[in-house]
C-alpha cells in the first residue's frame, strides 16, 4: 500500500484566513509525493485560497465540495524532481 491508500486528514474547522491556507501549505510540504491530503475547513475564503495555493505549489486539487457549513478539499502532493 502507498500513501494514496491512506489520505491524511487535516481539520481546520473554525480557523479564519489566512490560517487555513498556511496550515494546508505546511501539511502539503510535509507529505511524500503522491500522498493525499483531505482538508476540512469552515472559512469561506478557503474556496479561493486553497485552489490557488495548489496551483502555485504544483500539486493537484482532486476534489472540492461543500459539506454543511464547511468545505472539503482533496489534494494530491506532486512528485518532486
Amino acid at each position: 500500500m502507498d500513501d494514496a491508500d491512506h489520505p491524511v486528514p487535516l481539520d481546520l474547522t473554525g480557523l479564519k484566513c489566512p490560517l487555513p491556507v498556511l496550515r494546508t501549505r505546511k501539511a502539503l510540504r510535509g507529505l511524500a509525493p503522491d500522498a493525499i491530503l483531505v482538508v476540512i475547513c469552515t472559512d469561506p475564503m478557503a474556496a479561493i485560497d486553497i485552489p490557488h495555493l495548489v496551483r502555485e505549489e504544483g500539486d493537484t486539487l482532486l476534489g472540492q465540495e461543500r459539506i454543511g457549513a464547511g468545505l472539503r478539499f482533496t489534494l494530491r502532493r506532486a512528485a518532486r524532481p
